[in-house]
């Protein structure tokens, strides 16, 4: 058995449908402290999705030494090196809508499974989001009809709903961009002896 340290629906989902068995115990650590840490001693988003995806791991990996457990984040980052964080609200996705509207940015998802309280593996991929341009009418229908259904998802979109309509282009896996890069992840999973080879 994998433990997802996470409380995220769409990668417990992701893992459930791949044919892994998981629980998953969310890690609840403050996430918002550390990133804002990082990002004052000048860390990239690479190494604070890592670092966010191997606390949450480690967390959980203490209270369950015996188990494999995966800890996963995504950032994302434009061109500009500006990181985006979930929208609090509906005018904040608007305004990050706005901000990455006919734009580039990346999504970092980052994976790492820890085994008796230390780390024993880990992978980051990444997808290259290149957005249309947007226009202030879409931009308020879209914020309206899917606020509830984003309002948890880096970026305000879901990629596997409405959120294609955002894209003109993207370079990468689907599950990075869901926020696993899944196909390492059940790699390592059969390496271990939790899927058949």
């Amino acid at each position: 058995m994998l433990i997802l340290a996470s409380q995220s629906k769409s990668r417990l989902n992701m893992l459930h449908r791949a044919g892994l068995i998981v629980e998953a115990k969310p890690s609840l650590f403050d996430e918002d402290s550390v990133k804002t840490a990082m990002r004052a001693q000048g860390a990239n988003a690479r190494m604070i999705a890592d670092t966010l995806a191997e606390q949450k791991a480690l967390k959980i990996s203490n209270k369950f030494p015996d188990e494999l457990v995966l800890g996963a984040d995504q950032i994302l980052a434009l061109d500009d090196g500006i990181m985006l964080d979930k929208a609090t609200d509906i005018a904040a996705a608007k305004k990050q809508l706005k901000q990455m509207s006919g734009k580039v940015h990346r999504l970092i998802s980052a994976a790492v499974i820890c085994e008796g309280g230390k780390a024993v593996w880990r992978h980051i991929d990444i997808a290259k989001m290149d957005m249309r341009p947007l226009s202030d009418r879409f931009i308020i229908n879209y914020t309206t009809q899917n606020w509830e259904s984003v309002r948890y998802n880096v970026g305000c979109y879901a990629i596997e709903d409405e959120g294609s309509q955002l894209f003109r282009r993207i370079e990468g896996s689907l599950f990075t961009v869901m926020g696993l890069p899944l196909l390492a992840i059940l790699d390592y999973c059969r390496i271990r002896g939790l899927l058949d080879s």
